[in-house]
């Protein structure tokens, strides 16, 4: 865990968790007189201030009074951290190992205590503290914790039993022994979880639901960023009181201002800064000195500096900050009100929730939604996002009682990890959609490897939204056309659409649309046609798209609409229609076809067909409206219509997409047998003993790892000499007696390239001319050469593992061999990696048919699938296991009916800590000094 951290209480509060230190004696010494007579005996077992002086004295590492032991902190054996508010101690956590000496037997228990002031209980500060005392402990290789406590302290063994980690108790008389083993788990992850989505969304109350409210920087002047806050929250009829502050005007726009701070009747709960940059991080200081619980800060231009000073100070006094240089928030809440934004028009009150981090992008899905007629629960503009992030808005639209449908813009993640599993909890609820920016960036310039070339900033991030269900839009305006659909029609069970239409050409494009969308027309079946032909017009087709042709009524064209909804050949209906002058009905009739009740159908036999339509979404295509999309109000809900075809099949795409990973079972990541980490983790401590900056590691350490993780490869030996490659060629050649030469040396990645591969070598006059070969070429360079047999044919592949540094490891899989990047067919997983993750893996690329038997396979038939999921869930582990590991690159990995087996491996490791995804903290300025 990182020195310092500010985390959340289960009330919202902010703390600041940390080492304690020899500076801490007197601090540790008041925490523990300033306890009960009651709680002390609790804590010690006796109320005895002499105990209370050696708790301090082991703190700060200061003799114990009355012995001669002291204890250093930090040292081995002995970690203690410290909760604060505001300057001052309100919990304590330790722990010490009883034998920190010992030779490592795979079990490590520490004894750990945990104090907290009588003024600060029932808050969750020994939750907090010993969560990260859990991180701590993990990664000083403890393995359990041990204490114990008064079998009355029902407080403690709530907490203890509460952590979501298994718990075992002894009781011996009075005392109560636990054992709280550390080994990490979903049950805690879920624990941990459950208490910082509480505590999130609490902290968030002031923010979106203040009951009172100052605007900083208010002018008199007309367009001034204050003035236009200040304007919206009086028009927007904000519940709560408002406040000014200016210290030139004794109102604005009709509200008492004053002078400073320290002038109002009361501290607000929210205030607006709408300072210049440099006046931003004093006035955020009087604001936390205050007691202001939340800040927005719109103004904009902020330095490194002014950053840091920024969100040091609402970490400080526990203020949540949104901004800098945002265009404010909203919430539509009939009892809230509250619009502290400079837009120009006020955000509809619906059931869209809206977060963005630019503001013109901001303004766009407000009025896009206000067209639509859905509105917004809540809009937050997060601008630079210095604190509060998208994942914070999920949790509290996930608990706020009125939102159904996300909306997200966001540019960048601070935490992907944390937000994928929120993402993940939050869209079985409901959908979240956002738009996909910087699809075009350049990804690595001047990668390395395979795999880091394949590996793109936008490969890593649609991984991201595939795995937690995020429908990904590649524009503001494809947003606002599936949050249409989503928000007014049920989800397709499949990709079987049938369309309708008045006029054969659109119903030939609206057909494209859906083809190239990855939706399918499929036949409608004798019986459906015939159905549908009884009620359509003479004259009309249905081989789908039907063409109901210019002449269709109202009532026909509803009969028609009715019959394919209520089919199970079909799993949406799309109605594209035109103006025609021939009509049978004008052009409001046929849309009042898709918007009024239909009558029943009847069978060819009469009877009514069963009211199944109800579960496929039904939309239109209008070719004629001016708008992009829009929703048709309906006797029951809404209907979308679009103007574009290809719109409309985009949006039953994105349902359907979202319909599938909604049916599919959350994923289980397996457990894997044969796997090694701490022989891992020894390889690559020593190799980074030797190369403290890191590098790419050889032949035999590449070995060490696969082997650690049991991924075959292709028997090899290494040479460093000619007599030696021979006798290896002899002692590896196949039936065949063929055998490759590779050369190696430090750095050097693409074999093919550099020309220091010969294959299909025979006898040993053959291998000495390649040895000599590379000698005469690379002498200077090389450091040996790797000898293996000549592989057989097969499916070749590839697969690797990149580790982001902000996203983690993403797992890469798809068509190998040396024209792997030219073909780009990869696709990727972030790990860890779960069953659903690795078929998805497996069947995505363009080349999965070569797997499953289809047009070869290195025998006819299917090769080893089993052996691919094998291959790419130890990799997973592999990169989850070891944070140094900068990227794998297997490559080619060679397919057969009989095994997987991996012919070229590379791996590149850096110093690199391991961040803990179970630890709660608030996020950091990244970048900033």
């Amino acid at each position: 865990m990182p020195e310092t951290a500010h985390a959340l209480l289960a009330d919202g509060t902010t703390v600041r968790i940390r080492p304690g230190g020899p500076a801490d004696h007197d601090a540790v010494l008041r925490l523990y007189e300033g306890m009960s007579p009651e709680h002390l005996r609790l804590r010690f077992f006796v109320a005895s201030h002499r105990s209370a002086e050696q708790a301090a004295a082991r703190v700060s590492g200061r003799a114990v009074p009355g012995s001669s032991r002291s204890v250093r902190p930090g040292g081995a054996g002995y970690r203690a951290l410290l909760a604060e508010h505001g300057g001052h101690l309100v919990g304590i956590a330790e722990y010490e190992t009883a034998n920190p000496d010992s030779p490592d037997t795979g079990t490590v228990t520490a004894e750990i205590s945990l104090a907290v002031n009588d003024h600060w209980h029932h808050r969750g500060v020994g939750t907090l503290l010993l969560e990260h005392l859990v991180s701590a402990a993990r990664a000083a290789g403890v393995t359990a914790f041990t204490a114990d406590a008064l079998a009355e302290n029902h407080e403690v063994l709530k907490v203890f039993a509460d952590l979501g980690l298994s718990t075992a108790r002894r009781f011996d008389g009075a005392v109560v022994q636990c054992v709280v083993q550390l080994a990490p788990s979903d049950s805690y992850l879920a624990s941990v979880e459950l208490r910082g989505r509480t505590a999130d969304v609490a902290s968030l109350r002031p923010l979106l639901r203040p009951e009172s409210v100052v605007v900083i920087g208010a002018g008199r002047k007309p367009g001034s960023v204050g003035r236009a806050v200040l304007r919206n929250l009086c028009t927007g009829s904000f519940t709560g009181r408002l406040f000014a502050v200016n210290p030139n005007a004794a109102a604005v726009l009709g509200v008492h201002a004053h002078p400073d701070l320290t002038s109002l009747p009361q501290v607000p709960e929210l205030a607006v800064l709408a300072v210049p940059a440099a006046q931003v991080p004093v006035v955020a200081e009087e604001c936390g000195k205050l007691g202001v619980a939340a800040l927005l800060t719109v103004s904009a231009g902020l330095d490194a500096a002014q950053a840091r000073a920024l969100l040091d100070t609402c970490r400080t006094h526990g203020m949540r900050l949104v901004g800098p240089n945002c265009l404010g928030l909203a919430n539509t809440e009939p009892d809230v009100r509250l619009d502290a934004t400079f837009a120009a028009a006020h955000p509809a009150p619906g059931t869209a929730g809206v977060a963005v981090q630019s503001g013109g992008v901001g303004i766009a899905l407000l009025s896009g939604l206000a067209r639509l007629g859905v509105g917004v629960s809540s809009f937050v503009s997060l601008g630079d996002k210095y604190d509060v992030s998208g994942n914070d808005l999920l949790q509290w639209w996930e608990c706020d009682g009125r939102t159904d449908l996300a909306l997200l813009h966001l540019e960048s993640f601070g935490n992907p990890r944390a937000f994928a599993r929120t993402a993940r909890r939050v869209t079985r609820r409901m959908p979240i959609l956002t738009v996909d920016a910087g699809r075009t960036e350049a990804g690595r310039a001047a990668a390395a490897s395979h795999t880091s070339a394949a590996a793109t900033a936008t490969m890593t991030r649609q991984a991201l939204f595939r795995q937690a269900g995020i429908t990904a839009t590649r524009s503001a305006g494809e947003l606002l056309e599936a949050a249409a659909l989503l928000h007014s029609q049920p989800l397709p069970a499949g990709t079987r659409v049938a369309v309708v239409t008045n006029a054969g050409g659109a119903g030939v494009l609206t057909a494209d649309a859906c083809a190239e969308a990855g939706l399918s027309l499929p036949p409608l079946g004798t019986d459906l046609i015939d159905e549908v032909l009884a009620v359509l017009p003479q004259g009309a087709t249905a081989t789908n798209p039907v063409d109901a042709t210019a002449a269709v009524s109202e009532e026909q064209l509803r009969a028609c609409v009715r019959l394919l909804a209520a089919s199970s050949r079909v799993d949406a209906v799309l109605v594209a229609l035109v103006p025609t002058a021939v009509a049978a009905a004008t052009g409001d009739a046929l849309v009042r076809s898709l918007t009024r009740p239909h009558p029943r159908p009847r069978s060819s036999g009469g009877t009514p067909l069963p009211d199944r339509h109800r579960g496929r979404p039904v939309a239109a295509v209008l070719l004629d409206q001016d708008l992009p999309v829009r929703l048709l109000p309906a006797e029951e809900g809404t209907v979308p219509a679009y103007a574009d075809p290809q719109a409309a099949a985009r949006a039953l795409a994105h349902a359907a997409a979202r319909a599938r990973w909604l049916a599919q079972p959350t994923g289980t990541v397996p457990d894997l047998d044969g796997v090694d980490p701490a022989r891992a983790h020894a390889a690559v401590e020593a190799y980074l003993d030797r190369h403290p900056e890191g590098g790419w590691l050889g032949p035999r350490e590449c070995a060490e790892l696969l082997d650690a993780y049991g991924i075959r490869q292709l028997p090899w030996a290494w040479a460093e000499t000619e007599d030696d490659a021979v006798l290896a060629a002899e002692r590896l050649k196949g039936p065949d007696g063929l055998v490759v030469l590779k050369a190696h040396w430090p750095g050097l990645l693409h074999k093919s390239q550099e020309h220091a591969l010969h294959l299909d070598l025979r006898g040993d006059a053959q291998v000495r001319a390649a040895y000599r070969d590379f000698e005469v070429r690379f002498g200077h360079l090389m450091t040996g050469v790797v000898v293996q047999p000549l592989a057989p044919r097969g499916v070749e592949l590839f697969a690797g593992v990149v580790q982001d540094e902000i996203f983690g490891p993403l797992v890469l899989f798809g068509h190998g061999g040396t024209a792997t990047e030219v073909l780009a067919d990869h696709a990727a997983r972030l790990a860890p990696l779960t069953d659903h993750d690795v078929h998805a893996l497996i069947t995505s690329p363009r080349c999965a048919p070569l797997l499953f038997g289809s047009g070869g396979g290195g025998g006819g038939g299917p090769v080893d699938l089993e052996g691919i999921e094998q291959l790419l869930l130890r990799l997973s582990q592999l990169a989850s296991d070891l944070p140094q590991l900068a990227e794998a690159d297997l490559n080619p990995v060679l397919a057969r009916p009989e095994r997987i087996t991996a012919l070229d491996v590379r791996v590149r490791i850096l110093p690199r800590r391991a961040q803990d995804p179970y630890l709660r903290q608030l996020r950091r300025l990244r970048g900033r000094p």
